[in-house]
């Protein structure tokens, strides 16, 4: 090998380094699974547990949720959840204070934990409420016969 081949020989060596694969990031998975026991959970466990990538899995059987932290893709972690026959979705509900309108229509909901509501689109407005904007003018401030009405 003379010098021109080891010349070609270090060029292909670090042409070959910079296409090399990007590292997958980690990602957080977090999932609304009905469950109703302790096997129900110990099974949705196992089974996530499974998916490949999946370095910890943390079940919360009274919030119904399931969260898989590692090297995964929410689709995978979807469809590994739906091999269990239950009913699964990605976590719906946002802290309050990650919404613009948390007091929509769409975002509110009962079943949400404690300081949560329904992640809604940023094209829900409050006009989509339920509140008639007729009742909202005769109960206004600025309508001068509020007072005779109340």
């Amino acid at each position: 090998m003379g010098v021109d081949g080891t010349l070609e020989y270090l060029s292909d060596l670090l042409s070959s380094s910079k296409k090399k694969k990007k590292k997958k990031q980690t990602q957080t998975v977090a999932l609304k699974i009905r469950m109703d026991c302790e096997g129900c959970a110990r099974k949705v466990k196992h089974v996530l547990s499974g998916v490949k990538g999946a370095k910890s899995v943390d079940v919360d059987l009274k919030q119904q949720k399931a969260t898989v932290t590692g090297y995964v893709e929410a689709k995978k972690v979807l469809k590994a959840a739906q091999s269990t026959k239950k009913k699964v979705e990605l976590w719906p509900y946002v802290p309050y204070t990650a919404v613009a309108n948390p007091y929509v229509a769409q975002a509110y909901d009962k079943k949400a934990p404690p300081n949560m509501v329904r992640r809604v689109p940023d094209t829900a407005t409050i006009s989509e409420t339920t509140v008639d904007d007729r009742y909202v003018q005769i109960f206004s401030d600025e309508n001068p016969n509020a007072c005779s009405i109340m």
